[in-house]
């Protein structure tokens, strides 16, 4: 792909992005409207709950420099696609979670993709939008995770009110 064609479809890829983006922000917050549901599902106690909101952020931001290093070293393009189908794949597994601590080694693997992803994310911007462009482009993908992190709390009410406790991670999949 040409240089010009990279920068003809920058704001179809600054969709994607930020979409991305957003999904990692949203399960920053989604699951803690679900913990009391968790609690009476699987008989968790309050640090357990603790841990399956933890271990998220904890993963996510111990690896997240890593990862990106790793996207540097290996590709930017190959770890988003690693990240999203790391994010997707394990967001998908929580339908066979049998119990606290699985639910805890997803939410572990989700923030090792979302590690992957947003990192990622925005060395792709820097590299497909023009230095004139480029503050309004990191400008959108924030505030679309800031979105992301804002809706959480909603869309997990919502979701759970109409479907089951591992909706709120099921969300993730389509992305």
């Amino acid at each position: 792909m040409t240089l010009e064609t990279v920068h003809k479809n920058r704001w179809k890829t600054l969709a994607v992005l930020s979409l991305s983006m957003m999904i990692i922000g949203l399960d920053n917050t989604i699951v803690n409207v679900a913990l009391p549901t968790l609690q009476g599902r699987f008989s968790a106690t309050a640090s357990d709950l603790q841990w399956i909101v933890d271990a998220y952020l904890l993963v996510f931001a111990a690896a997240l420099l890593t990862m990106g290093t790793l996207g540097d070293r290996f590709g930017r393009k190959r770890a988003l696609q690693g990240g999203l189908v790391l994010f997707g794949a394990s967001s998908a597994a929580v339908l066979l979670a049998g119990g606290v601590t699985d639910l805890m080694v997803l939410r572990v693997l989700m923030g090792l993709g979302a590690a992957l992803i947003m990192p990622a994310t925005l060395s792709i911007i820097t590299n497909v939008f023009p230095l004139a462009e480029r503050g309004r482009a990191i400008g959108v993908w924030a505030g679309t995770a800031a979105l992301g992190i804002g809706l959480g709390p909603l869309v997990g009410g919502l979701l759970l009110e109409v479907f089951s406790w591992n909706s709120v991670s099921l969300i993730n999949v389509p992305v």
